[in-house]
């Protein structure tokens, strides 16, 4: 059989599983896909997902693509893998794509949500970060529109993931209220590993309306002063993963077809 490049859109509810990537011991998300496309095929892939999410972070459109030498029919993918997949991991779709396409390096966006709400939840406990604390909106705005163009945004990652280069070029950062959810919506052409739960964890922190006496908060000086200074301090503040959610990733039309 010739081999063929098929990319997947991937939906998951993060809680139970710790991350996207493979590792020894844990139950990930691709492993679970890739023990389906087993089953399935009777073939052992590698499964190239766009973004490597954490532990209890969620997707609404992850991106993969798997090589493989098998009869049947792109689309029927979809149905096949879902399957032998966990309630909590569901395919979306599945097309074939030319053999040069990574879902990882030529992916030009990344989109990621996160949501928050004042009020305790049973239902939704897994879903967004309950933070009842009154916050100022309208600071946590301001911080939104200070991370729009490039920036090198070291003093937001994890430092033993910190790379050579540690510039994004943001497009899109903004907060919204939405009833009782409060929702934070960033796109950008690469994020680093706990960039945008550290990036909402020190704008909440400098929103606070009551000011925590036992620690500093951040001001939105402090904020700025990282952004155009990264090497002198580090943010400290990070929201936790279960209110995070990939939402899509986007590819240039030539690439996909």
């Amino acid at each position: 059989m010739p081999e063929k490049n098929i990319k997947l859109v991937i939906e998951y509810e993060g809680t139970n599983f710790s991350g996207w990537q493979s590792q020894d011991g844990p139950v990930t998300i691709q492993d679970e896909i890739q023990k389906a496309i087993f089953t399935v095929t009777g073939l052992k892939v590698n499964l190239t997902g766009a973004g490597r999410t954490d532990a209890g972070v969620h997707a609404l459109g992850q991106a993969a693509n798997i090589h493989i030498e098998h009869r049947l029919a792109p689309e029927r993918y979809k149905d096949a893998i879902n399957s032998y997949l966990p309630k909590d991991i569901l395919i979306k779709s599945s097309t074939e794509v030319p053999l040069a396409f990574n879902s990882r390096k030529d992916a030009i966006f990344r989109r990621y949500r996160y949501l928050m709400s004042p009020e305790k939840s049973a239902i939704y406990r897994h879903q967004r970060w309950h933070q009842p604390q009154p916050i100022y909106f309208e600071k946590m705005q301001e911080a939104a529109k200070l991370i729009l163009g490039e920036h090198d945004f070291t003093p937001f990652c994890v430092a033993s993931s910190l790379k050579e280069n540690n510039c994004c070029i943001i497009e899109f950062s903004r907060w919204y209220q939405y009833g009782p959810l409060i929702i934070y919506e960033i796109r950008g052409n690469r994020f680093l590993h706990n960039m945008v739960r550290s990036l909402v964890g020190a704008m909440v922190n400098l929103a606070l309306v009551s000011q925590d006496k036992n620690s500093r908060n951040l001001t939105l000086d402090d904020f700025k002063n990282m952004l155009s200074s990264p090497e002198k301090v580090r943010a400290v503040f990070t929201a936790p993963p279960h209110g995070l959610y990939l939402v899509a990733v986007g590819y240039q039309k030539d690439k996909i077809e």
